[in-house]
């Protein structure tokens, strides 16, 4: 794994996700599984590159297993958009026409009284009918036993979450020239999702427009609360460029901020900064969540942070690892995170910052890096 700057993102190769899904197994293997069973979701695009167009109550379902060939089993209407997927040349398609049962299916592919990793979002109905056909298997989901399957990156994945926090940053720069003051939460949201997408995002997941009394709930969407002049703003926004994610906080003020609100930036953007200097290979993940956590206890605002101080991001925006007290997986190098510490005083004000950062030989690469100071905006 290379420490410096990444190249720039080339196409994923069938024998890219035969390492892929080779690695699955052995892991699996370790882990005393018999196989790995993968249905649609962010898994299955990793492994594949294959996404149905529409998840329905049809069975699709990836078999990675240590005594056959990985097979994907799809229903036959969909047959040939799973067999124009990047990775599925290294599989052997089978497929089930509606009138079958699809369980009776792939139980012949499974061993009798076998035990197998299930991604986190199976449906229900999937595996109480894998159940149902093979009563003496046993089913654990992977975060439980294999948690670290996607969160070491490789050189064309950094590349792509690197240039998806480029095109973060780009939008946050842009938006500090948008007006904020009289107008809606929804409206300044509307703007930041329409430059993620000039930027090259093609999936925008989130935008949030915390104003005011609404900053100091982390997960506030945006509203129809009109913005005031000397209103503290949190900004949150991110999604999925070349199908990896973005995300990244800042904080801004409509006006001139109050002293209160410029000592808690201050709190806010230093513990930020603890957390990332704590960033190195063979470091617990609690380690980050414990230098940022720390910082904020000793101002006198630890009952103030009230979530995790990170998450993994890739193919999804959340994913294991976890920056949380707790956590002992030591970071590894090609592990990306946010780093994201937060003050939040209700019925007042918050303040988050947040960058993205890549576990690197020797620390830590931060993939946002717009300014960390309070911003004024009109």
């Amino acid at each position: 794994m290379s420490t410096g700057e990444h190249p720039a993102a080339v196409p994923f190769t069938t024998a890219d996700y035969a390492a892929r899904m080779a690695r699955v197994v052995d892991e699996g293997r370790t882990a005393g599984l018999d196989g790995v069973l993968v249905t649609p979701g962010p898994d299955l695009v990793w492994l594949t590159g294959y996404q149905p167009t529409a998840i329905t109550e049809r069975l699709t379902m990836l078999l990675l297993t240590t005594d056959r060939e990985p097979t994907l089993l799809v229903p036959t209407l969909e047959r040939p958009d799973a067999e124009a997927a990047e990775g599925t040349p290294a599989t052997t398609v089978a497929d089930w026409p509606d009138g079958v049962d699809p369980y009776d299916v792939a139980q012949a592919l499974l061993r009798p009284d076998g035990s197998y990793g299930v991604s986190d979002n199976a449906w229900a109905m999937h595996l109480l009918g894998l159940q149902a056909a093979l009563p003496a298997t046993r089913y654990q989901s992977l975060t439980q036993r294999l948690p670290m399957l996607r969160a070491v990156k490789d050189d064309n994945e950094l590349a792509r979450l690197a240039a998806a926090g480029a095109a973060a940053d780009a939008t946050y720069e842009e938006i500090l020239g948008v007006p904020f003051g009289g107008r809606r939460e929804s409206e300044v949201a509307a703007d930041l999702a329409d430059l993620l997408r000039a930027h090259g995002h093609e999936q925008v997941d989130f935008t949030v427009v915390g104003s005011g009394p609404n900053g100091a709930n982390p997960h506030h969407e945006a509203g129809e609360r009109v913005i005031e002049e000397g209103d503290c703003v949190v900004l949150d926004f991110g999604g999925l460029m070349f199908g990896y994610g973005s995300d990244t906080s800042r904080t801004v003020c409509v006006g001139e901020p109050t002293a209160e609100i410029r000592e808690v930036h201050d709190v806010v953007r230093a513990a930020q900064q603890a957390g990332v200097d704590a960033v190195r290979p063979g470091v617990a993940c609690q380690e980050v969540d414990r230098a940022a956590r720390r910082l904020i206890t000793e101002a006198g605002y630890g009952d103030r942070f009230i979530h995790r101080t990170g998450h993994g991001i890739g193919v999804t925006t959340h994913e294991p690892p976890y920056m949380i007290e707790g956590e002992e997986q030591p970071l590894v190098p090609g592990m990306c995170f946010s780093v994201e510490p937060g003050i939040y005083l209700a019925g007042r004000f918050g303040v988050r910052i947040e960058d993205i950062v890549a576990a690197t030989a020797d620390g830590g690469r931060r993939l946002n890096n717009t300014d960390h100071g309070l911003r004024l905006v009109e």
